[in-house]
């Protein structure tokens, strides 16, 4: 299964940054983290909530120039709970 992240823009209510994950195109999930990285966690389509693990810099790589992208956890990771 190969996944896309974008990041929706501003933060939440939280003051956190959110992000659209998708399978193909169709949403799986939203994932966040706090504007440090400390905490992130994962907010399935079907309701599922879960703290992620590891720290964000481990779960999604690139930004600045560069496209955002999950990391090979990541992928790992939602293959795992979407199966």
């Amino acid at each position: 299964m190969r996944y896309r992240i974008e990041q929706e823009s501003g933060r939440d209510a939280s003051g956190n940054y959110t992000f659209r994950i998708y399978s193909n195109d169709r949403l799986v999930a939203r994932y966040w983290h706090d504007y440090r990285g400390d905490e992130h966690g994962i907010d399935f389509v079907n309701g599922k909530k879960q703290a992620c693990p590891g720290q964000a810099a481990s779960f999604i790589t690139g930004g600045g120039p560069q496209p955002l992208v999950l990391s090979e956890q990541a992928a790992s990771y939602l293959d795992r709970e979407l199966a």
